[in-house]
């Protein structure tokens, strides 16, 4: 295997052992690139029926540049880690190879990383939202015993701004601050204690400005990062039966992982660099960074170190290009490693959201028209709110059919801190909306909110606000000429899972806020409620969207070991676990070695937008379906066989700039929830009693995974519906401390019932559908649903606090 596959350009590339060779996945085919070995793991972890890298392995140089290797650091795990279990494919759950060292604490994070010499990093970050840098001094703070470099914008190498979609952030800020927590300045010291105090002897000269926080003011005021309107049919030459017009607010959600943001970097004393980061994309991330540090990207070799969780925060750019720039300067390794408090400010949140929405039926029950403004608020830099926006202006009606539509959706650019990818990644605010308007449209025209939704549920043939046709569905499966409907199906599920009776007597741990409760539930109301979200999978618009897969079988010592090699994040989805079973299911291998994820490999793409399954998923099916053509009359015992695939989906379009027309994604999943909580209408607290939830996967590819995906997913939508936001004033965070800013835990999280729905994804490998995400947005809306249905208020704003509620039942908490 090539140690750096180049940018596949085309359709598809290939490499394999015999030249011109076609893979058998009909969405790749051979073109001319390198051939060579996929590098051996270490033979420490023989023996493991899946084996995964411990820490950081140095790779070799690239040839552009014979840097000398560095030892492997420290770690607790020096071997690999790995548990054995009984082999598993697709379908079952075998026990995930990273499963023991997490549980036992000898993983290794990012944080955990260590070197010999290392020094500590430290950021000097703006206190203010707007200002400009008259003045800059630092020179105390250099002349600090202990204290390595101080650097600001003065002394990046190359490039002074990076972006994922837009070059606009600055590596330091140069003579403006767009943000409280704006990177200053930069400091290498002995000590992370010593590169505090130092930052603290750095006189930076501030001339304040008033911020711009209003994101209705930025978009009336042109600023903002993209508009998207959708348009079809004419909603106003409709003659409704029934018109509700509400106005949303969604909070700004912060991803919450529990890992800090952190990574190191080794100079390799040629002037090149090695780095281990946690982040979802490592390939993207060597893409920005070399033009900032002034090298080329072969003169830097990344890897992925263990990552603490994800959910969009690991998207953008972090530590990465700081501890570079110092590692460069004073030619040691430096460590960068967030606080909480710092990580709050360090990362993009998702998009609070102001949206107006006006949903019209006739006196049928079907839908007429739908007019939505949607202004989702991006903060100081662009980020991915481009994406976000294109996302949250296409899925803005959810799964139902509607003819007339009339949608503007803007992306503002303010003071505020920027925001970018999360969970959901702008479906999540619109799904909120649209299902509090269908529910309010179902109660106008007396209708059961079930059946509202399944008179307007899209089918087989179906097209979507955007002009796309609802095609990935078997229509074999119609109902007597009827198209089938899957969404239709899905609710239709919930008939023989009866919401949890009421108890007859509580015990007060029972109750809405537990032991602290005071009125002894006579203030206890219970409600249900629905949600039903519908979210793209992969990359859209027409982004390239591809991922690479490299595998090699051998036998060693009379097993047949593949060994897999891809760049693909493990953000703790269990995609290590996938790769595997991928391999068992395809070449029956005895034992699977995965290898580093790191830019040695081709580019996975992001572990984001449910993708990885699909895209690294189908890398690594139709690499080892190649292996298996080339097995074809050849022994192992006379070599191995090894082959290298680059695996895409169909192409999309961008939407039409004026019309939000065009097919701009290439699969879709549903996910519908049924929420049962308890309300203290006097205390105004809730308790999520129950949640039940029926998605469409596609193919069960690992059921204790997928388990695993619903709950997490389900989780982060009941932290947005009740608790969960970030409280800024004039741009300020306020609260940015697991403290005070709240997030679900054990104790929040109700029972849950699942119902999973198979139905295949013929152009998606197995037919599988990105699980990770949909359930995120339908949780939400089927909670706030339940609190309505318990107190008779329209709750239009999410979370719900508290004081919304005992504001209207005479009593503050």
């Amino acid at each position: 295997m090539p140690d750096a596959l180049n940018e596949p350009t085309g359709r598809a590339a290939t490499t394999a052992s015999t030249p011109g060779e076609r893979t058998p996945d009909e969405r790749t085919s051979p073109s001319p690139a390198p051939t060579g070995p996929v590098p051996v793991a270490p033979a420490a972890s023989a023996g493991l029926e899946t084996a995964v890298p411990a820490g950081p392995v140095p790779a070799a140089p690239a040839a552009s540049h014979a840097a000398p290797e560095f030892p492997t650091p420290p770690t607790r795990a020096a071997g690999g880690v790995g548990t054995p279990h009984l082999p598993g494919g697709v379908g079952s759950s075998p026990t995930r190879p990273d499963a023991e060292a997490k549980v036992n604490g000898t993983f290794d994070y990012a944080s955990d990383l260590d070197f010999p010499g290392m020094l500590w990093g430290h950021t000097l970050r703006s206190p203010h939202p707007s200002a400009r840098l008259r003045a800059i001094d630092t020179t105390t703070a250099r002349a600090m015993p202990g204290v390595a470099a101080v650097l600001t914008a003065a002394d990046v190498p190359g490039k002074l701004h990076y972006g994922l979609i837009e070059a606009d952030q600055p590596v330091l800020a140069l003579d403006q601050v767009n943000y409280e927590g704006e990177p200053v300045a930069i400091i290498a010291a002995e000590t992370l204690d010593l590169a505090r105090r130092a930052a603290e002897l750095i006189d930076v000269d501030y001339d304040i400005l008033e911020p711009a926080c209003d994101p209705e003011e930025a978009v009336a005021a042109g600023n903002w990062f993209r508009c998207q309107p959708v348009r079809l049919g004419d909603p106003d030459a409709q003659t409704p039966a029934a018109v509700v017009t509400r106005d949303y607010v969604v909070g700004m959600q912060d991803q919450a992982p529990l890992g800090p943001e952190s990574g190191a970097a080794l100079p390799t004393g040629d002037g090149g660099i090695e780095l281990y980061v946690a982040t979802q994309w490592v390939h993207s991330d060597l893409e920005q960074i070399a033009p900032c540090l002034g090298l080329e990207p072969d003169r830097i070799h990344m890897a992925i170190a263990g990552i603490g969780g994800a959910f969009g925060a690991r998207e953008d750019l972090s530590v990465q290009v700081h501890m570079a720039m110092l590692a460069l300067a004073t030619g040691r390794p430096v460590k960068m490693m967030y606080d909480r408090a710092e990580s709050f400010v360090g990362h993009v949140h998702r998009h609070p959201a102001r949206m107006r929405y006006e949903h019209a039926a006739d006196a049928d029950g079907k839908l007429l028209y739908v007019k939505a403004r949607i202004v989702l608020d991006g903060g100081a830099y662009a980020s991915t709110t481009e994406a976000v926006v294109g996302n949250a202006a296409s899925l803005a009606v959810g799964p139902y059919e509607v003819e007339h539509v009339s949608i503007d959706a803007w992306g503002a650019r303010t003071n505020n801190p920027p925001c970018g990818a999360m969970r959901g990644f702008g479906g999540v605010q619109t799904c909120f909306a649209y299902e509090s308007q269908m529910d309010a449209l179902a109660e106008v025209l007396g209708l059961d909110p079930l059946e509202f939704r399944r008179r307007n549920a899209v089918a087989q043939g179906s097209k979507l606000i955007t002009g796309q046709i609802v095609d990935a569905y078997d229509p074999a499966r119609a109902d007597g000429g009827t198209p089938f409907s899957p969404l239709a199906d899905m609710l239709g599920r919930f008939k023989d899972m009866p919401v949890p009776a009421v108890p007859t007597g509580r015990d007060i741990v029972e109750l809405p806020g537990g032991t602290g409760n005071t009125t002894h539930g006579e203030g206890v109301r219970r409600g249900v409620g629905y949600g039903v979200g519908l979210k793209n999978v992969c990359y859209s618009e027409g982004f390239d969207d591809y991922s690479t897969a490299g595998i090699r079988l051998e036998l060693v010592d009379g097993q047949t070991v593949a060994y897999v090699r891809t760049a693909a994040a493990e953000v703790g989805q269990g995609h290590w676990s996938l790769q595997a079973q991928i391999v068992r299911t395809e070449l029956g291998a005895d034992r699977v070695e995965l290898l580093p994820n790191d830019t040695k490999a081709g580019s996975a793409g992001s572990s984001s937008a449910s993708r990885q399954s699909y895209m690294t998923g189908g890398a690594v099916k139709a690499a080892c379906e190649a292996v298996r053509e080339l097995m074809r009359g050849h022994d192992l015992a006379d070599g191995p066989i090894e082959a290298t695939r680059v695996f895409r989906h169909r192409a999309t379009k961008p939407m039409d700039p004026v019309t939000g027309q065009g097919e701009s994604h290439v699969q879709l999943a549903l996910c519908v929830h049924r929420a049962t909580v308890d309300v203290d209408v006097e205390l105004g607290l809730v308790k999520v009693v129950d949640l039940t939830c029926v998605q469409d996967v596609g193919k069960i590819m690992n059921p204790v995974a997928l388990e695993g995906q619903i709950h997490g997913g389900s989780a982060q939508g009941l932290g947005l519906a009740v608790m969960e936001e970030m409280i800024t004033a004039q741009g300020r965070v306020k609260n940015a401390s697991f403290t005070d800013y709240l997030i679900p835990t054990i104790l929040d999280m109700p029972p849950m019932r699942l119902r999973i729905v198979e139905n295949a994804d013929p152009e998606a490998p197995y037919g599988l559908r990105g699980a990770g995400e949909p359930p995120t947005l339908s949780s939400t809306p089927a909670i706030v649903a339940a609190i309505r249905d318990a107190t008779g208020l329209a709750l239009t704003q999410i979370p719900v606090r508290p004081e919304h509620l005992t504001a209207h039942f005479g009593r503050q908490p």
